[in-house]
């Protein structure tokens, strides 16, 4: 009796997890669908297979500002993002300092607080020290927006690792500095680069901060809002929305097999490090020369 309502529950559950993927997703997969449809209207029937929509993103000159604005800022706020996140994160766990755990909380609030709220302060904050609505701005907001991701995968590899390994270089006469440098950084590699694509890609889509922060060179996000205006654009719209998509869907997943890569070359380093001689004493002598010569 008891499995049989086990099996029943189990039941109901993936129906939820269906219905819930469906409500999710089915809205993100009709863009893609309605791009190749021969219309300008988003609906059914379908008029037809056509890539003129794909056609028009060429040889459009504000979609190309937009679209080298968005690379630009992304590519130097996902950079900023990331040194902070890498800073904060090793400092929480190995500072062992109250201000350190207090800089790494308040590092990771801006994902609790609204994006409107935000873009109005930070909007006020660039006036006040002159800066205005410029692509500085934009930058500036995008780190703090993307910090919270980058702190987050930071501190997780960091913690993943085995701090024998770090008290295993200190105690070699590595100082702190040539212990972050050659042994903490080289074994996260791969979180930093996916620390850096994963913020890369907040800044690429961020809107509400840009709408607030954007002077007179608008991102792509704002580029498509404002394109909403004209019913006649929705057809080019949904093309470059199904472009940004697959790039972002790509982007994602090799971040995440980075991720995944790194922790399993955190396990091997753990496992290197246990390696013991004939004697049964580790072999620390080569990791030494590595690190003082």
């Amino acid at each position: 009796m008891s499995a049989a309502r086990r099996d029943d529950g189990r039941g109901w559950l993936g129906v939820y997890v269906l219905a819930y993927l469906v409500f999710l997703y089915l809205p993100v997969l009709l863009i893609p669908l309605f791009s190749f449809n021969n219309s300008i209207q988003a609906a059914f029937p379908l008029q037809g297979f056509t890539l003129e929509w794909y056609a028009t993103l060429y040889g459009n000159p504000a979609l190309s500002g937009a679209l080298l604005n968005s690379l630009v800022i992304g590519v130097v706020a996902a950079a900023g993002a990331t040194l902070c996140g890498i800073t904060v994160s090793y400092m929480d766990l190995y500072g062992r300092s109250p201000l350190a755990a207090t800089i790494s909380a308040i590092s990771r609030l801006p994902i609790l607080i609204p994006g409107v709220i935000v873009g109005i302060s930070l909007l006020i904050l660039v006036n006040l020290i002159g800066l205005g609505p410029s692509r500085i701005a934009i930058v500036l907001g995008h780190i703090l927006v993307a910090l919270p991701t980058t702190v987050v995968i930071m501190r997780s590899r960091f913690a993943a690792i085995p701090k024998t390994i770090r008290e295993a270089a200190l105690d070699l006469g590595a100082s702190d500095w040539t212990t972050f440098r050659r042994v903490m950084l080289p074994l996260s590699l791969p979180a930093i680069v996916s620390a850096f694509m994963l913020a890369f890609l907040i800044s690429f889509d961020e809107f509400i901060v840009v709408f607030f922060l954007a002077g007179t060179e608008p991102t792509l996000p704002l580029y498509i809002w404002s394109q909403l205006r004209f019913p006649r654009s929705l057809p080019t719209v949904m093309a470059l929305g199904t472009a940004i998509l697959a790039v972002s869907v790509i982007i994602a997943g090799i971040a995440e097999i980075l991720r995944h890569r790194g922790l399993s070359t955190a396990r091997g380093a753990h496992q290197s490090s246990l390696n013991h001689n004939k004697r049964g004493e580790p072999k620390w002598h080569s990791t030494r020369n590595q690190l003082l010569g």
